[in-house]
């Protein structure tokens, strides 16, 4: 398979949901598909909530992530831009719709729902698990410029 966004971009990055140089991470793996970005991921029995049931902050970080990185792909390719920008989540809310397993692969579906400008965008994700929506997120990522903390930490 391809590289994904982070290992293509950001191979230095330790973001704990999404960098690849960070040993403790969730190391997410986005792939741009037409008009949506997949990640597909596997839980480990670490990040439980109890048995059998992936935790809920995980499961916002993974959406918070995934979400980020197809704003940034979303505003690299909207500006024409030989890299993606450093985008930083201003908002997301999280719905837990049902319990989310722990033991079987899962997938992240996230896609743009508005561009009001160049350097922000409004994303929907899902987090799908067996075929089933455990949770859905909808969140707003801008692109921060120089002098704001997370400027080039990719």
């Amino acid at each position: 398979m391809k590289k994904s966004l982070q290992e293509t971009y950001a191979p230095n990055s330790i973001c704990f949901g999404c960098g690849p140089a960070n040993p403790a991470g969730l190391h997410i793996q986005s792939h741009p598909q037409g008009d949506k970005v997949i990640a597909y991921w596997t839980p480990g029995a670490n990040q439980e909530a109890f048995p059998g049931m992936l935790n809920g902050g995980i499961i916002g970080s993974l959406l918070d992530c995934h979400s980020n990185w197809t704003a940034a792909w979303h505003l690299m390719n909207k500006n024409k831009l030989e890299t993606p920008p450093c985008t930083v989540t201003a908002e997301y809310s999280v719905k837990l719709l049902r319990p989310t397993p722990s033991q079987q692969p899962l997938e992240l579906e996230a896609w743009v729902v508005e561009s009001p400008s160049d350097d922000r965008a409004w994303i929907e994700a899902k987090l799908v698990s067996n075929g089933k929506v455990c949770a859905t997120c909808r969140g707003l990522f801008v692109a921060v410029k120089p002098g704001h903390p997370a400027y080039h930490r990719w």
